[in-house]
């Protein structure tokens, strides 16, 4: 399996400082990033690593339970995915990511709504990106079949 990279240019301090992110793998885009915008309820044009987290652990998500439907029988018609990743205070300093929320509605055939939650279930537990944010307190799942 291949490995992509993102890289990260960054200038100043952590208060005054900014940087672009470069989506360097695919080539799709540079994406400005900056603590104070991270950190405000309105990012302003800017990007943060709870975004990127958000971006790719919905796209994760909607593939695994893509997977999941299939394995059930079903034939996803549709699937909107989305991740809300919230950054908090860490008890230990500094911040964490303190929770997500993934939110699905699926247009499926073939399977009922028993069924698709069984697979939504499985495809949280088994993609590779909420794997890799196991550290997280609280995933939250929130499928429904619409």
């Amino acid at each position: 399996m291949p490995t992509r990279t993102a890289r990260t240019a960054w200038t100043g301090t952590l208060q005054e400082g900014s940087g672009q992110v470069e989506l360097a793998s695919s080539g799709v885009g540079k994406y400005d990033v900056s603590f104070p915008k991270r950190s405000a309820d309105d990012a302003d044009g800017t990007t943060s690593p709870e975004e990127l987290i958000a971006a790719a652990h919905s796209s994760c998500y909607a593939m695994a339970l893509s997977a999941q439907i299939g394995n059930a029988g079903g034939t996803p018609e549709s699937l909107d995915v989305s991740a809300d990743v919230t950054l908090g205070p860490d008890p230990a300093g500094g911040f964490r990511i303190s929770g997500i929320k993934l939110t699905v509605r699926g247009k499926v055939s073939g399977i009922d709504a028993e069924a698709f939650a069984a697979a939504a279930e499985a495809a949280k537990a088994g993609c590779p990106v909420s794997k890799a944010l196991a550290g997280v307190d609280h995933i939250l799942l929130d499928a429904a079949l619409a």
